[in-house]
């Protein structure tokens, strides 16, 4: 194995991870962020309040890009063991 495919291999897995986890991010920054302002209007600070919507958010969002979320994963995952039958010859 030389030392670019070895980087290779470590920027496409950094990038399908990025990939993946970017939509779950984003979708628990804007709860937090809206979250907050709402309790800063408000000034209820209640840890629950921060928890409940972010957890929701994430499972929702699973539940609709799950599908596209396992088939990235399992098409790198692919890519990964045919490279690996490849380097084992």
């Amino acid at each position: 194995m030389t030392p670019s495919l070895a980087l290779e291999l470590v920027r496409g897995a950094m990038t399908t991870g990025l990939i993946l986890l970017a939509p779950v991010l984003i979708g628990t920054l804007v709860v937090g962020v809206l979250v907050s302002l709402f309790q800063a209007m408000t000034q209820i600070n209640e840890m629950t309040l921060t928890f409940v919507p972010k957890v929701l958010v994430v499972a929702g969002i699973v539940a609709f890009l799950g599908p596209w979320m396992a088939s990235t994963f399992l098409s790198y995952s692919r890519q990964m063991f045919e490279l690996m039958a490849q380097l084992a010859r």
